[in-house]
C-alpha cells in the first residue's frame, strides 16, 4: 500500500524538490549565501511536503488499500473508500461494474436455462419417432430392418449422450444420493446394450454381488452404460468377452470393467478422459465421439467416486470405478 503511495506521489515529490533547489540556486546566484538560511529554508519545504504527504495518505488508506490487495468476493465493491473525491469516485465505479457484471450474469444464466430445456425437449421428441420405428422394425427379422434397427440404436445413444450433457451443466439439481444395489444398476446397463453385445459376438460376464452404495441410480447406470458401450465396441473376434467384477476391502468398494479388446496406445491413456479426445483408436472408429469417459469423469467426480483407467495395447482396458 504505502509503495503504491510513493509510486503515485512519485512525481509531486520530484517537482517539489526541483523546485526547492531551483529557488535555493537563484538566492544564491542573487548574493544570498548564508547556509543557514539555505538550509533552513530547506528544512521547511521539506517539512511542509512531508505534512501534506501524511495527510494525503491518512485521507486515502483505505482507497489505496483497495488498490493494493485484489478483491476475494463480489460483495467488497460495496465498501465505503473513504470520502474523498477520488475514493468516492473509485467506489461508485465498482458499484457500477457489480451491477453490470451481476446483469450480465443473470442474463447469460437464463439464456443457459433456455438452453437446457430447448435441449431437453428436443430429445425428447426425437425419441418418440425413433420410438415408433424401433416398433415398425421388430414385426419383422428382415436383414434390412435390423440394420435399421441398429442404427436407430445408434441414434438412441446419441441423443442420451446429449441429454445427459446437458443434463450435468445443472447436476445439483439433477441428482439424488441414496442406497443403490451395484448389481441391478449393471444388469440394467447390460439389459440396455444387449443388441450391441450380440451385434459385436460379445457377451457379459458379471461377477457382482448384491452391494449396495451411496450414490445416484440414475448417473450411475450412465456411468456403466458407457463403460460397457465402450467396452463392446472396442472388443475384437468372436468369443470375446466384457467382465465386470466387483471386489471390496475395509475402506471401499470397487467395480471394474474389462474388457480384452483393442487396447489404447500408451500415449493416449493419460488424455483419454479429455473432452472431445479420440487419439488413435477414434481414426479408427469413425462412431467416436471423445466425450463418453469425459462424461463418467465428471459425473464420477461429482458423485464422490474415483475412476481408474489402465490399458494395454493389443490386450485390453481396464477400468475401475471406486465406491
Amino acid at each position: 500500500m504505502m509503495r503504491l503511495f510513493l509510486r503515485d506521489h512519485f512525481l509531486l515529490i520530484l517537482v517539489n524538490v526541483l523546485q526547492i533547489l531551483i529557488l535555493l540556486l537563484v538566492f544564491w546566484m542573487d548574493g544570498y549565501h548564508n547556509l543557514s538560511l539555505h538550509f533552513y529554508a530547506l528544512f521547511l519545504a521539506t517539512f511542509i511536503l512531508m505534512l501534506y504527504l501524511t495527510f494525503r495518505y491518512l485521507l486515502h488508506r483505505r482507497f489505496y488499500n483497495r488498490l493494493s490487495n485484489p478483491m476475494n468476493q463480489m460483495d467488497e465493491a460495496f465498501e465505503t473508500l473513504d470520502t474523498a473525491p477520488l475514493a468516492k469516485a473509485l467506489g461508485e465505479l465498482l458499484k457500477r461494474q457489480h451491477r453490470i457484471y451481476m446483469n450480465e450474469l443473470d442474463q447469460q444464466e437464463k439464456r443457459r436455462n433456455d438452453h437446457l430445456t430447448f435441449i431437453n425437449q428436443w430429445v425428447h421428441q426425437m425419441k418418440t419417432p425413433l420410438s415408433v420405428i424401433e416398433l415398425i422394425t421388430q414385426e419383422n427379422d428382415d436383414e434390412h430392418l435390423e440394420s435399421i434397427r441398429e442404427e436407430t440404436d445408434k441414434l438412441e445413444k446419441g441423443l442420451e449422450m446429449v441429454l445427459y450433457a446437458a443434463r450435468l451443466e445443472m447436476f445439483e439439481q439433477d441428482f439424488q444420493v441414496e442406497p443403490v444395489s451395484l448389481k441391478s444398476v449393471i444388469e440394467a446397463a447390460i439389459r440396455e446394450n444387449k443388441r450391441f453385445f450380440i451385434k459385436n459376438h460379445v457377451y457379459p460376464e458379471v461377477h457382482v454381488s448384491g452391494t449396495t452404495v451411496e450414490s445416484d441410480e440414475k448417473w450411475l447406470e450412465f456411468i456403466f452404460n458407457q463403460l460397457i458401450t465402450n467396452a463392446v465396441k472396442y472388443s475384437t473376434g468372436k468369443g470375446r468377452k466384457v467382465v465386470i467384477t466387483e471386489t471390496k476391502d475395509a475402506l471401499e468398494t470397487i467395480v471394474t470393467v474389462q474388457d480384452y479388446g483393442v487396447g489404447i496406445p500408451k500415449t493416449d491413456v493419460k488424455r483419454v478422459f479429455n473432452p472431445f479426445f479420440t487419439g488413435e483408436n477414434g481414426r479408427n472408429y469413425r462412431e467416436s465421439t471423445g466425450m463418453g469417459l469425459y462424461l463418467v469423469k465428471e459425473v464420477c467426480e461429482k458423485l464422490g467416486h474415483k475412476i481408474e483407467l489402465t490399458s494395454v495395447r493389443g490386450e485390453g482396458t481396464s477400468v475401475q470405478i471406486r465406491f
